[in-house]
């Protein structure tokens, strides 16, 4: 066990979504730990499961709140000086609160960080492992790969379709990146529930793809992340859900749409390392 002397002393501040002043409540959302003997050395994290936020406020942003967390981590590491409360205003809402600093011993920035968001952030471990799935879990193990090589704060989030297509178009694709002379986007794409988000996404791929042609001057690798087969007990075993697995992958791969599964998503990121030069 490490001793107390052998920890360093930082301080914590918690970030908190309040949409109603007047009613008092929130939802802790995300930690800062900071080495206070070294004030250089800061660690930022937001959660990556956002349910109880949406039940809290279901018109929520959740693409402007990890817009905040990227904004955060450069802004810090560029100047760890920098005032808290003058990056929140002026990069989200006045729904995001932030607590006074507290002590707190770390044996590392990582591990404290670790602790911090197990302790005041995130869902009990058991809550999470039976209620997260679907396309969130997909979206959360692309986000943990991508975070792991350092590049998920310099990818696009959220992209709107409707840039390329046409007003109206309600799709979003969850991130991509522009190495040279290309575009890589990367989707979450559920089979759980059927085979619709595959269809939606093939619907849109052409679409998407010329306006990404026109508007950007370069070719698009669309990518749709999906669970691996045995997941789903899309085996021989049982046909019926075999046969609507193939048929989601089919139907996309039709499109020119590269499907790659959850367990090909280290690979995935280890490319983008490459290619964003991290």
């Amino acid at each position: 066990m490490t001793n107390n002397g052998d920890r360093q002393k930082c301080s914590f501040q918690l970030f908190r979504y309040a949409p109603d002043r007047l009613r008092g409540e929130f939802i802790n959302i995300g930690a800062l730990l900071r080495n206070t003997e070294s004030p250089s050395q800061i660690e930022v994290r937001f959660t990556h499961d956002w349910r109880r936020i949406r039940c809290l406020d279901s018109t929520v942003d959740t693409a402007q709140l990890e817009a905040m967390e990227s904004e955060l981590r450069r802004e810090l590491s560029q100047n760890p000086d920098s005032e808290l409360m003058r990056i929140l205003d002026e990069s989200l809402s006045l729904s995001i609160q932030i607590t006074d600093r507290k002590g707190y011993l770390a044996e590392s920035l990582p591990a404290g960080i670790d602790e911090l968001m197990r302790l005041y952030v995130d869902s009990p471990k058991r809550e999470r492992t039976e209620r997260f799935g679907g396309r969130a879990a997909i979206q959360a193990k692309m986000r943990m790969q991508f975070e792991r090589v350092g590049v998920w704060d310099l990818m696009r989030k959220r992209i709107a379709v409707s840039q390329y297509t046409r007003p109206g178009d309600p799709l979003r694709i969850d991130a991509g990146y522009r190495p040279n002379g290309m575009i890589r986007m990367f989707h979450a794409v559920s089979l759980e529930p059927g085979v619709e988000m595959a269809k939606v996404l093939a619907f849109s791929a052409a679409g998407l793809r010329a306006g990404v042609e026109r508007l950007e001057k370069a070719a698009l690798e669309l990518t749709a992340v999906i669970e691996p087969a045995a997941q789903l007990g899309a085996t021989d075993d049982a046909p019926d859900h075999l046969e609507m697995y193939r048929f989601g992958v089919e139907t996309m791969e039709e499109r020119q749409i590269r499907v790659l599964t959850t367990a090909d998503l280290e690979r995935a990121a280890e490319t983008a390392r490459r290619e964003l030069r991290v």
